[in-house]
């Protein structure tokens, strides 16, 4: 579907989000994993965890909504059934990747199935450090789903230190390793996500700009109660669209404020937004809080490399308020970009020449300078959630408004993104 957007003057009130992705994903996977019931409150409902749920129930773990909260009969260690059908991961590349983790030490055969586009996305980052740890596990011949997992008697701990900076891969080797008495070793050179070790509490150390993290099956889950903070990820797109709208005011309630998820708090503050922190808590591990954002003037600044796997699912959005900033905005270093639902270094290029900008591709970034044109667009999504929200807020902004392909693919992460708009804007430009 085409959705359309005409620009609106400004915005004001008060948000609050749907959960955090990766905090629910996780939620889900490790009250399926414990032995016993479990509650989660504030998880997001999108396709990407219900992914996580489908899958979860189809190897016999009975997880029901029940108003504001969902319950979960956990399995248990190494206790789930095996499934009477592949596991379809849908579009989730956090679902298949972080349950080849559990599923390398299941006592059955599993195969992981997803739709076209996560089809497509690397596999073999994850199948490579579980094979160096025994599992029985193989892609297609290009590396990418359908993946099969055997059951293994060879599973052993290991010392990994991680190619990329990526979560999905570090938490692939912790959840493996949470099987296993010996301790496996997972070492970052650079600060990834950490909800896997901080939602498990698993030993940490401080490794020169990254970190060396332990586990073992001592650190396997229990029966508890999760609050899962609302997403600052989905926030993101709302705080842009405040700070580049005169006039403008808005809190944000309950947000993740996770150290290796604010980078995006903290580029916007060093832009010059003007971005509060109100109230802060702490849940399962995990501080969370309020946020006052104000509309500011904005000045691109040079973006440390060592940042960017921090705020690797805000760039899009990050871009969006670039371009309306004084300079040039530059992002290298965040190739990671182009193994995500869609290649988001093209995606947000190619959109972004549309309005008459120049922009330079570069393998790991973009430089984007120039004026927008006065005309109306309609951008493609690339069928990537993110792409869409964070072209549809550049279209609220645009005088001319603007248009999306293809953008019921924000039901990915965000379902409820059209009705989140409708509450905090104002009136519209007449």
């Amino acid at each position: 579907m085409i959705q359309e957007f005409n620009q609106i003057n400004k915005v004001n009130g008060e948000l609050k989000l749907p959960g955090d992705k990766s905090v629910s994903h996780r939620a889900v996977m490790f009250a399926s994993l414990a032995k016993g019931d479990s509650v989660i409150y504030n998880l997001l409902e999108s396709e990407d965890i219900y992914s996580t749920i489908n899958a979860f129930r189809d190897m016999g773990c009975d997880i029901v909504k029940y108003q504001n909260r969902f319950s979960v009969k956990g399995a248990g260690f190494k206790n789930f059934k095996e499934p009477f059908r592949p596991l379809y991961m849908g579009n989730s590349g956090t679902t298949s990747r972080l349950i080849c983790g559990i599923l390398a030490s299941q006592n059955f055969t599993t195969t992981l199935t997803g739709d076209e586009s996560l089809s497509k996305r690397p596999m073999k980052r994850i199948s490579e450090p579980l094979k160096l740890m025994g599992a029985e596990i193989e892609t297609s011949e290009n590396g990418t789903l359908p993946v099969i997992i055997n059951p293994s008697n060879r599973l052993k701990a290991i010392e990994y230190n991680l190619p990329v900076a990526s979560a999905q891969i570090k938490s692939a080797v912790l959840l493996a390793g949470l099987h296993l008495e010996e301790t496996t070793t997972v070492v970052e050179n650079l600060p990834s996500r950490n909800h896997t070790e901080t939602m498990l509490g698993l030993k940490t150390e401080k490794r020169g700009g990254g970190n060396k993290i332990y586990v073992s099956h001592k650190d396997y889950p229990e029966p508890k109660e999760y609050f899962v903070p609302s997403d600052i990820s989905s926030s993101a797109f709302f705080i842009v669209l405040t700070l580049l709208l005169k006039n403008s005011e808005l809190i944000i309630k309950n947000i993740l404020l996770n150290e290796t998820r604010t980078g995006i708090l903290n580029v916007l503050k060093a832009m010059g937004g003007n971005i509060e922190i109100i109230d802060q808590k702490i849940s399962s591990g995990e501080m969370y809080g309020d946020i006052l954002i104000k509309s500011s003037k904005l000045k691109n600044i040079e973006i440390p490399e060592e940042i960017i796997p921090n705020i690797i699912d805000e760039i899009p959005i990050l871009t969006i308020a670039g371009i309306f900033a004084e300079g040039d905005f530059i992002i290298r270093d965040a190739k990671e970009l182009r193994a995500k639902e869609s290649d988001r270094i093209t995606s947000v290029c190619e959109n972004l020449k549309l309005l008459g900008l120049s922009v330079e591709e570069f393998e790991d970034g973009y430089k984007v300078s120039g004026n927008i044109s006065s005309r109306k667009i309609t951008f493609q999504s690339y069928h990537d959630h993110r792409i869409a929200m964070a072209f549809s807020i550049l279209s609220l902004v645009l005088e001319q408004g603007g248009s999306i392909e293809n953008f019921e693919c924000v039901s990915i992460s965000n379902p409820s993104f059209l009705e989140q708009v409708q509450i905090i804007t104002t009136d519209e430009a007449g």
